[in-house]
């Protein structure tokens, strides 16, 4: 059975450009997540997992745009074959099926690590770059999410009985964060 060909894009930031990976190569539906690799929860990756059928290939540019962490990059691919669906990696010209030969299974497994240590190597950097910035003085951390005006009244509001979880959403913050902005005014 001869199935679409469904690609699938992940770009970091909102700055990168995601038309470039899969640029020249033949498919008939895209899924684009603008968001981290750390982990699966990504809205198009669960689009494409719900989309994706017998018979079709699901196309990434590389193992690294998939998942970057060695056990959900298996646990994707497995899903997946055992779907009747194959899933093919440009970059490393592999296709895996369901029925791969144990050293297909191996390079999986040691283009999944490489993906994985990059992604810790990123980390460390990242620690190391922000603890250098803290010693020179000009690391600021991240924006704050609210305003001191919006924090006011999320605080009146909170007091005045409304539910954490609405407002949380209403607000456009997590629960946690809200928490640590009720914590701050003690």
């Amino acid at each position: 059975m001869q199935g679409h060909r469904v690609g699938y894009v992940r770009v970091s930031s909102l700055d990168q450009n995601p038309e470039r990976q899969l640029e020249n190569v033949p498919v008939d539906k895209v899924f684009i997540d603008r968001a981290s690799g750390k982990d699966t929860r990504r809205p198009q990756l669960d689009a494409l997992l719900a989309f994706a059928r017998e018979g079709d290939t699901v196309v990434a540019h590389s193992m690294d745009r998939l998942a970057r962490n060695l056990d959900d990059l298996r646990r994707l691919v497995q899903e997946l074959t055992r779907r009747g669906a194959r899933v093919n990696f440009v970059k490393e010209g592999l296709t895996f099926t369901g029925e791969d030969s144990p050293m297909a299974n191996l390079m999986l497994s040691v283009m999944g690590a490489f993906a994985e240590f990059e992604r810790a190597l990123i980390r460390e950097r990242q620690r190391e770059g922000i603890a250098l910035a803290k010693q020179r003085g000009v690391y600021r951390g991240r924006k704050k999410a609210l305003t001191p005006a919006r924090v006011a009244d999320l605080r009146r509001r909170i007091a005045a009985g409304e539910k954490n979880a609405p407002l949380a959403r209403e607000f456009g913050i997590s629960r946690e964060t809200l928490y640590q902005y009720l914590r701050a005014a003690d």
